[in-house]
């Protein structure tokens, strides 16, 4: 199908973070845009406000019946009334994977793949990209603090691409560009095996047209294939491109940007956590693929405001510091633990951590409780269970079980905005990839309160 001979368009789960963005560019595009969600939520009602139609009952009465194409998330279940009448009448249904490969395909694609830190390159690479008005279209995997959305558009046949993993979507990309951050298990529900995942990401390489940039010291890196290859890293010298004398200031950072030994800029962050830093060096090893002006790289990258729920601080005052995160793999809140700490050394650590789907909470239980012993104190909430049913015997307290830490307890939401009026909190960390985020604002005020 031709991107520009479709004229309307359904999406069965509008409201993901990933899904809004393409109903963004298509209509964006003139393309008639309406869609289903189970729940209300601030970025439907941003659609909304934007001119889609969107309705929260799956009911299909309310389906649009003269669409050229539907478009579902994985996450819908199959049980869905709506995305069964459009298969069973034989309209044109695809996954939001599907008509990325279709704007990989029409568009250069500078696409961002990696079990971390996928949201934050990606969108530092589209954000540098528009600032330095080289344009991009940007297809982001969260919202930037700069411009508070997931998408836009440029007249720049170029586009910016979350690779995303999960349901092995991301093979059916072909970039002429893209970062290869991290190989580690996850979503194993689908792969069955780590080895299969690695295999799959060996697949991606190779569909890669033009160059990789990869993370410095991958497993399997000899085995890439690719036309042209770099790798990065945060300090390693040994990598293409990596940083030097990191200086630490009001939670922010300076660096020097180097390529295989040489300066090749004196840079500000001004965002928290060290592996940001090494997110910053792979965007910019783009940058200087694609020849980009040293000097505007170096404005865009200082004004950089980052990702929304990308280590976000929602308080930063002297008595208080209060981080929001995504983080739902032991990795990321091993990274997420390290990069506060190492920021505010004298404070106390506590974490309220919302686990993630049954099944990653089965098999990384042992990371999750090793990453959170970083911590002064932790809080569990019950896992959050996305698009899968429980499995017996897997509850956050297989997490609990086997956490050193003394100051550990599992609570409820309601009991937990409890213990936030009452604790005494230095730095409070909330992170996981569920509904959490719907309690950023309640804590906020709490402390704000106190």
């Amino acid at each position: 199908m031709n991107l520009n001979t479709i004229h309307s368009v359904y999406f069965v789960g509008i409201g993901g973070i990933g899904m809004s963005a393409i109903a963004r560019f298509f209509k964006q595009r003139n393309v008639q845009v309406s869609g289903y969600d189970k729940t209300e939520t601030p970025l439907t009602l941003q659609l909304q406000q934007e001119g889609i139609q969107i309705h929260y009952t799956d009911d299909i009465a309310l389906l649009d019946k003269a669409v050229d194409l539907v478009i579902y998330t994985p996450a819908i279940p199959a049980t869905n009334q709506e995305l069964q009448w459009y298969q069973q009448h034989q309209y044109k249904v695809v996954k939001r994977s599907d008509v990325l490969q279709m704007i990989s395909q029409e568009m250069n694609a500078v696409c961002v793949a990696g079990t971390h830190g996928k949201t934050t390159i990606s969108t530092l690479i589209a954000h540098i990209l528009r600032h330095t008005a080289f344009g991009c279209n940007a297809f982001l995997g969260g919202i930037s603090a700069n411009y508070d959305v997931n998408y836009w558009s440029s007249e720049n046949g170029c586009a910016v691409i979350e690779a995303d993993e999960y349901d092995r979507s991301f093979l059916k990309l072909f970039p002429q560009i893209a970062v290869l951050t991290a190989m580690d298990a996850d979503h194993l529900d689908i792969y069955g095996t780590k080895e299969e995942m690695e295999r799959c990401y060996l697949t991606f390489v190779s569909q890669i047209k033009e160059t990789l940039i990869y993370k410095h010291g991958l497993k399997h890196a000899r085995n890439f294939e690719v036309p042209q290859k770099f790798s990065y890293s945060l300090q390693n010298d040994a990598a293409n491109y990596y940083a030097s004398e990191i200086q630490m200031k009001n939670g922010a950072y300076s660096f020097l940007f180097n390529k295989d030994g040489k300066v090749l800029n004196e840079i500000e962050l001004n965002i928290g956590g060290l592996h940001n830093i090494e997110n910053a060096i792979s965007a910019m090893a783009v940058c200087d693929v694609l020849q980009l002006d040293k000097e505007k790289v170096r404005s865009a990258v200082a004004a950089f405001k980052g990702v929304r729920r990308r280590f976000e601080y929602i308080i930063k005052s002297e008595d208080c510091i209060y981080i929001d995160d995504y983080a739902h793999h032991p990795e990321e809140l091993k990274m997420l633990l390290s990069s506060a700490k190492a920021l505010f050394p004298s404070k106390k650590v506590s974490v309220v951590f919302q686990p993630h789907l049954f099944s990653r909470t089965r098999d990384f239980a042992t990371g999750f409780a090793q990453s959170l012993d970083m911590a002064d104190e932790v809080i569990l909430l019950d896992i959050y269970p996305a698009r899968e049913l429980p499995i017996e015997g897997v509850s956050s307290q297989i997490i609990l079980d086997q956490m050193n830490v003394n100051n550990r307890h599992i609570m409820s939401k309601e009991g937990m905005l409890q213990w936030v009026q009452h604790a005494p909190i230095e730095l409070l960390i909330t992170a996981g990839a569920g509904d959490i985020d719907q309690l950023i604002n309640p804590i906020k005020q709490i402390l704000q309160n106190k």
